[in-house]
């Protein structure tokens, strides 16, 4: 696991340098056949992230958000967003970063996820402590739902799922646009919970190792293990005592 730890971090170093090169500065930006955006950056980032995976370790899989699926030969596979929350990088707002994440088949094993501007580096492995630029950091404790400090993206990914979120808005403590720096800030122990809809493996799989190796809780919303076949929605908890209050209300 040394290995694929220092690849990874290979990895997220090599991103922060083409970001930090484009951000606050003029670039064009496209739109996708969803009609999301993707910037020059997000194609230079994983267009050098695969360039090394192949270099190193030709035989494992790829599966990226700009460029697609390469099929593993190994039963591992590096799977790249390069940069989550393209919208917060396009004005400027440092809740954008790099996710990286290896699979053991579809379950994942290892997660980093890299805030360049912040200087901020989460990595998280299966079975072991996640650390947050080399010291190890933990959830924070929350006894009751209405205590709990929440957060998700948009609300425009619940269109197939209704606002569930409004079931959650209990005093106020849901706040928007927090892109993958929230499980990081979950993991540090300053946010209690995420919920997200109509996430790709690539948005989701780096915030399992993440999140587990911190003390929390990640799963789908009836409950099950996230895994490259998950359907996207995704509840991420700091205290996984909260669970079953979050589980009652998502069954409602």
């Amino acid at each position: 696991m040394q290995e694929f730890i220092a690849l990874a971090n290979m990895l997220a170093d090599a991103a922060g340098e083409i970001v930090q090169t484009y951000y606050r500065q003029p670039f064009d930006v496209e739109r996708k056949g969803d009609d999301s955006p993707v910037t020059i950056a997000d194609r230079a980032v994983e267009t050098r992230l695969r360039e090394i995976i192949e270099d190193a370790r030709p035989q494992d899989g790829i599966l990226g958000e700009e460029f697609g699926k390469k099929e593993s030969q190994s039963g591992l596979t590096w799977v790249l967003d390069p940069i989550d929350g393209t919208k917060s990088f396009m004005i400027g707002r440092a809740t954008f970063g790099t996710l990286i994440a290896l699979c053991e088949g579809d379950q994942p094993v290892l997660g980093v996820i890299d805030q360049p501007i912040l200087g901020e580096r989460w990595t998280g492995v299966d079975g072991a402590q996640t650390t947050m630029n080399g010291g190890p950091v933990r959830t924070r404790p929350c006894a009751t739902l209405a205590e709990a400090r929440i957060g998700s993206t948009t609300p425009a990914m619940f269109s197939k799922t209704g606002p569930v979120y409004e079931r959650f808005e209990t005093g106020s403590r849901l706040a928007w646009g927090g892109d993958c720096y929230m499980y990081g800030l979950i993991a540090s122990g300053y946010m209690d919970m995420a919920l997200e809809a109509s996430l790709s493996p690539y948005d989701f799989a780096a915030l399992v190792p993440v999140v587990k190796g911190a003390g929390g809780m990640i799963c789908d919303w009836d409950g099950h293990a996230l895994t490259l076949d998950s359907d996207g929605r995704v509840v991420a908890l700091g205290d996984p005592g909260l669970w079953p209050e979050v589980q009652k209300i998502l069954a409602d």
